[in-house]
């Protein structure tokens, strides 16, 4: 299934949620030859550590990116204000069926409806209601998900993992953040990869599958 997907798209809140939740399977499927697309809502400039100038995540983000292997002309970043998506929820679901509408992507990546913070709980129903008609997959924030039901999982080699932990690398500004450790990084996706006798793997809820 992963292999015939030519056109995904990575829904993420804020910067850097895309990459923590799918990042090794964002480059598996550039490595694919899969053209990625990542959409981030908000630059969180509110919740940015002191000392850090306003667009430090925009250009973060744009690191982060590159380094899983996706173009900047591939990347969309808006300017949502932190804990405010569900006041402009009507925006944000014209945005996200424009999307659609426009490019009509194979594969949808975005939060778990089980996910707590409230952006994130905005962009996953918006996501289900402006994708319906394609496959749409919930990615995991485990200190965020009280629940989630371990429905899909992608096999990683070595390389992935590499490439995702130097992505987050990338946002200096969160690594005083402890889900921000490499070490958690690495043994999240090992224990994963563990219970399907992988090496590593990401896991993802099953919202639709279209084949």
């Amino acid at each position: 299934m992963l292999t015939d997907w030519q056109r995904v798209l990575v829904l993420a809140p804020h910067t850097d949620d895309g990459e923590f939740g799918c990042g090794g399977t964002m480059t598996r499927l550039v490595d694919t030859g899969a053209e990625v697309r990542y959409v981030a809502f908000s630059i969180a400039t509110k919740s940015l550590p002191a000392g850090f100038p306003p667009d430090t995540l925009a250009r973060e983000v744009r690191a982060a990116t590159t380094v899983l292997g996706i173009p900047e002309e591939r990347l969309t970043v808006h300017d949502f204000e932190v804990r405010t998506f569900p006041n402009r929820r009507q925006e944000i679901l014209e945005l996200l069926i424009a999307l659609w509408e426009e490019w009509r992507p194979d594969a949808v990546f975005q939060p778990s409806l089980h996910d707590v913070h409230q952006d994130h709980q905005v962009i996953a129903a918006e996501g289900l209601r402006a994708f319906k008609r394609t496959t749409i997959l919930g990615y995991e924030i485990p200190w965020n998900n009280y629940d989630f039901s371990y429905q899909a999982y992608v096999s990683l080699e070595r390389k992935h993992l590499e490439r995702k932990a130097a992505a987050l690398a990338e946002y200096a500004s969160q690594q005083h953040r402890r889900y921000a450790d490499p070490e958690y990084i690495w043994n999240l996706a090992r224990t994963h990869g563990t219970n399907v006798n992988r090496e590593y793997a990401e896991v993802f809820e099953v919202y639709r599958v279209v084949a």
